[in-house]
């Protein structure tokens, strides 16, 4: 008995015609010969669309969907979900293949983050940039593997990652700014004589506690 994909009766040599069918399928043969198929079929999360949205919103320059589905499944839902370019039918290792080469045309300045969920995604999320799993339903591989969990299995809250990402980033720029110009500055009267070295330690003190403050804008 065999089962598998369509490539796998393909290279098996066993006859068959539903090449084309939505969804994950899992093709059946006893003895050489065709006995049918299974077809295991994922719906779209309700905040899909909106993620992707969002994302394009954000300023991501292009969407890419990595799937081993079939074309027909993988087509219908990239038309649905607005995603730029798609690949289907790939193996693990062609998955990771694809996001090298999405590695080498991004750019010195581009990032590339791969979001994803199964154990087969562990080696392209380990790859990225920046990898992301979905950790409500996603395997522990995925999950050990990744930079960013997704704890809600909301594809919505990987713009809102990013968001945060950007805050905090910022953030810390701003405090490194701040603390930099005001040493540097009492550096500056300290070598003048103006600046006395109890002052130059309340101003190290307020640094801190400013930056600490300004820290806790991330919270919200």
């Amino acid at each position: 008995m065999i089962a598998g994909s369509d490539r796998l009766l393909h290279r098996e040599k066993i006859a068959h015609d539903n090449c084309q069918l939505e969804g994950t399928v899992i093709h059946l043969a006893v003895d050489d010969i065709y006995a049918g198929y299974i077809i295991i079929a994922d719906e779209l999360k309700e905040d899909a669309r909106e993620a992707i949205q969002a994302l394009k919103r954000m300023g991501v320059e292009r969407t890419v969907m990595l799937t081993g589905d079939n074309q027909a499944i993988a087509s219908r839902i990239a038309q649905q979900l607005g995603i730029d370019t798609y690949e289907a039918e790939l193996l693990p290792e062609e998955k990771v293949n694809a996001i090298e080469k999405l590695l080498s045309t991004a750019g010195k300045h581009g990032k590339v983050a791969f979001v994803g969920d199964g154990i087969n995604d562990a080696p392209v999320i380990a790859r990225a940039d920046v990898g992301m799993a979905m950790g409500g339903l996603g395997s522990d591989a995925a999950i050990e593997t990744a930079d960013i969990v997704i704890m809600t299995d909301a594809p919505l809250k990987v713009a809102e990652a990013i968001q945060i990402a950007r805050k905090t980033r910022k953030i810390v720029w701003q405090n490194i700014g701040f603390a930099l110009a005001v040493k540097g500055v009492f550096i500056g009267l300290g070598i003048l004589g103006i600046a006395t070295m109890w002052e130059a330690v309340f101003a190290d003190v307020g640094v801190a506690m400013l930056a600490i403050l300004n820290a806790t804008r991330a919270m919200k």
